[in-house]
């Protein structure tokens, strides 16, 4: 349990802020704070702590030597929105990354997951990456899911404590409750570079996100490996928003590219540089023709709810979640068992600077 002191500094120095979801009252760490990741929460009596970073390697042949000591198992990384799972005072619900508890992913995380886990291990939180082409936070989705969503269970943590099980332990959880699991790859270590560069190869050319590797051993070490295509589908679908994100976010993305190339042994061909153009240029293109015909730079999402309610309280917390994004309902309606929600991102950074150059405003630089 985290220190009453504690608490009452970070609240002092603003890095906690009170929260309600349908009457239930929690504090929510919106930065990181000493050794207290952002997107802990804090109830009454217990402690979700915050999901923690993870190092990314740039290379295999170098990184994977120098971070690890031991064997190390290997999971695909799912390109979605990360979650934790878990019981309290009778019900199950599902907190982002950010800490706050979602209306969307706890409206349907029961058709994913088996309740009887939570029943029968209510002291667990479960972790878990949503993905799919019809979730309400990400633009990407794996090639792979075709509609709605999926849930990928990756770690399990414990209620109060700042660790994950153990893998092996993760691993009969997941077989005995059957529950969604990222795939996993096997246990490898740094004598088997080659065999690990020919599954990234695979993974890229499938359009796969990356890897994680998580140590065989007591200190649980973890880093993540991204593709080439990955990074590149990253700017394919940010640069429709290029004023709203750092340059940074660019740069370390073209790096990444180029050091995964120049590891893999890819070549710098025609067509790549023309798909690398096109990344960037068509989200560009398509901002423009938007703001032209529009006034307006906007993204629209789709999800699905079992209950009317989810929705509209989901609309309701994401309308003041960000300064940047201002949200628009298009429209609300049952369509079978589910309650269909579609809405706009309007990026307010694009909108407002390709409304002041396209109307013939100047612009220092």
């Amino acid at each position: 349990m985290l220190s009453p002191e504690l608490v009452k500094e970070a609240l002092r120095k603003n890095k906690v802020k009170g929260e309600n979801y349908r009457g239930l009252e929690y504090l929510r760490f919106t930065d990181d704070f000493k050794d207290i990741p952002r997107g802990t929460i804090l109830f009454k009596e217990s402690v979700i702590w915050g999901y923690p970073h993870i190092g990314r390697i740039f290379q295999l042949s170098s990184g994977l030597r120098e971070q690890f000591n031991a064997p190390f198992f290997v999971e695909e990384k799912v390109d979605g929105y990360n979650v934790r799972i878990f019981y309290h005072e009778g019900q199950v619900l599902a907190v982002t990354r950010g800490g706050f508890v979602c209306p969307f992913t706890t409206d349907r995380v029961e058709e994913f997951i088996d309740a009887d886990f939570f029943k029968e291990n209510p002291h667990l939180v479960l972790c878990a990456e949503v993905a799919g082409p019809e979730n309400p936070y990400v633009d990407e989705s794996p090639p792979y899911i075709r509609e709605d969503i999926r849930f990928f269970v990756f770690d399990v943590m414990v209620k109060g404590e700042q660790r994950f099980l153990p893998y092996r332990q993760k691993l009969q959880l997941i077989e005995k409750y059957r529950l969604p699991s990222v795939e996993r790859y096997g246990l490898y270590d740094v004598s088997k570079i080659g065999e690990l560069k020919a599954l990234l190869r695979r993974l890229n050319e499938e359009g796969r996100e990356g890897v994680v590797f998580k140590e065989d051993s007591e200190r649980d070490k973890r880093v993540k490996y991204i593709t080439s295509y990955a990074n590149l589908q990253d700017i394919r679908i940010t640069s429709l928003n290029l004023m709203g994100l750092p340059a940074d976010y660019y740069t370390n993305r073209l790096l990444r590219l180029a050091l995964f190339m120049e590891e893999e042994g890819l070549q710098l061909e025609e067509d790549l540089l023309k798909e690398l153009g096109s990344a960037f240029l068509e989200g560009i293109f398509e901002a423009i023709r938007q703001s032209k015909e529009e006034g307006r730079v906007y993204r629209t999402f789709r999800c699905r709810f079992r209950k009317k309610e989810s929705a509209l309280l989901f609309m309701e917390q994401i309308q003041h979640s960000s300064s940047q994004v201002q949200i628009i309902e298009r429209g609300l309606k049952q369509e079978g068992s589910y309650w269909i929600l579609e809405f706009d991102r309007v990026y307010l950074n694009m909108t407002g600077f390709l409304g002041h150059v396209l109307g013939g405003g100047s612009v220092f630089d």
